[in-house]
């Protein structure tokens, strides 16, 4: 090519177009933030298949259950509440959810008592209840500094999410557990009689919490500072009115329990007890102990109260994890299946057309395209297995499009006039739209769908396939031209 053609084609809009996607990819790969310390992958979060690490895949203690009655549903999740001892919450007007384990046998006979029937049951949450447990999983997560981790909801055709999966890449199993299986659940309970307890409140009533603290100031006793909300505070004071512990606050220990674990247990003091005879009290203090251990066992308690305490019980169903050593090995492997494709696809692509010429700036355009995609890409989904496979779909999609491109240009051989070299490309670029609407189509639903193992694939996938429509094939179709033409 000349120097005036060359000057003339990096000066049309389309190629300028792809140079800056070209540059923003690799400065949001490298340079957004700073990451020439990772190596070649940069900022590109990876997976734990690649990068080891561990998942988790957790199920949801409740269930959702749909049924007819005649009464008001309202006095039904009441007569549930009571009978279950549980929380019972209407997602619709013909669906509870119920946030304990019950078979459906054991739900029925209380429903018929209470003048209902149960039309369908499922295991599992609501989509609300879900998407709040993902959101608690990923705050907790994140503040407990764990990077490249991702949290999945799963969910039946019936449109219940009966599972949550977790990934966490880098993380061997032991510590995984800890974050993800101890969920937090923090529970406040008040002495009634004897050994028993009454239930208060939950910890999705807690709508505040200080940082750990010395209570008193400049003493020995750590501890962490919380606020809960005025319905919790009115059940506060209502439970311990009605148990005595105003009256006899000695006698009516105040227990916070973290998993089931008691994590605070001491009577009222004398004044909480005074105000509560007179007015809702929102700001309590639980105590964690002495010394190093107690400060932190504060810190972790502050941890599960922000953003740890899940509106519904849950417990692992299943898990695995990948060595560091696997996930290097499966790096290295994608990256040598990538070059191995790449020239594959150049050979053929020669063998078609026996033209440098052509396979050069075919084999450029698809590794702009991979650059591109990957800069992007960084933003919506990690690179695992699935995601290099979808990569590699990328890549063989692109030269079948690109191909299209220039046999259709092409007239016995030859590159025809500029008017009908237009027409041509634009009716190639008609093929191209085409075929990636129904690629998208074809992959939305994995990309919408809870398939943790799958999404991967048809993100990249979708974007691969935007990237080329909106970018490299109008920068390629003039590019061709002005190469073809000499």
């Amino acid at each position: 090519m000349k120097k005036d053609d060359m000057k003339r084609v990096m000066q049309d809009w389309r190629v300028v177009v792809m140079v800056v996607a070209i540059v923003l990819a690799l400065a949001s790969i490298y340079l957004i933030p700073p990451a020439f310390d990772k190596g070649l992958q940069g900022n590109v979060q990876l997976g734990l298949d690649l990068e080891g690490g561990s998942w988790i895949q957790l199920e949801y203690q409740a269930e959702l259950v749909t049924f007819e009655t005649r009464e008001n549903p309202e006095l039904l999740v009441e007569g549930l509440t009571r009978e279950l001892d549980a929380e019972v919450h209407l997602v619709e007007p013909d669906v509870v959810e119920i946030r304990k384990p019950f078979t459906r046998d054991e739900l029925e006979p209380v429903f018929a008592s209470l003048g209902a029937t149960i039309t369908q049951y499922e295991i599992g949450v609501s989509e609300e209840t879900a998407n709040t447990v993902k959101r608690i999983l990923e705050e907790k997560i994140n503040r407990l500094g764990t990077r490249d981790a991702k949290v999945n909801i799963l969910t039946t055709f019936g449109g219940a999410s009966r599972y949550i999966r977790v990934e966490l890449a880098g993380v061997d199993m032991v510590t995984a557990q800890e974050i993800v299986g101890q969920q937090g659940r923090f529970d406040i309970r008040i002495q009634t009689v004897g050994e028993e307890t009454e239930h208060v409140l939950y910890g999705d009533s807690i709508t505040s919490v200080g940082l750990p603290t010395q209570q008193p100031p400049g003493s020995n006793q750590w501890g962490v500072s919380f606020t809960i909300s005025p319905e919790g505070a009115q059940a506060f004071r209502e439970s311990a009115i009605r148990t005595g512990a105003t009256d006899n606050p000695a006698a009516h220990e105040l227990m916070m329990l973290l998993d089931g674990e008691m994590v605070y247990s001491a009577p009222l003091s004398p004044d909480l007890a005074a105000r509560l005879k007179v007015e809702d009290v929102r700001n309590l203090f639980a105590s964690t102990g002495a010394g190093e251990f107690g400060q932190n066992r504060a810190n972790i308690l502050e941890i599960h109260l922000r953003a740890g305490a899940l509106p519904v019980d849950v417990q692992i169903a299943g898990s695995g994890s990948v060595s560091a050593a696997l996930g290097e090995h499966f790096k290295m492997m994608s990256i040598i299946a990538g070059f191995v494709a790449l020239l594959t696809v150049g050979l053929v692509v020669y063998y078609r057309y026996r033209e440098p010429t052509i396979v050069i700036p075919m084999l450029a355009i698809n590794t702009a395209e991979i650059i591109i995609l990957l800069g992007i890409a960084r933003y919506f989904t990690q690179l695992d297995l699935a995601a290099i496979a979808g990569l590699i779909a990328v890549l063989g999609t692109s030269i079948d499009q690109l191909v299209v491109i220039t046999d259709e240009v092409l007239h016995e051989g030859k590159v025809p006039s500029p008017n009908v070299y237009l027409k041509r490309l634009s009716r190639a670029l008609g093929i191209i739209i085409v075929a990636a609407i129904t690629m998208i189509i074809a992959m939305l639903p994995l990309a919408l769908m809870d398939l943790s193992s799958l999404r991967g694939f048809a993100i990249i996938t979708i974007l691969g396939v935007l990237i080329g429509v909106v970018i490299t094939r109008p920068a390629y179709g003039k590019i061709i031209m002005a190469i073809l033409s000499r």
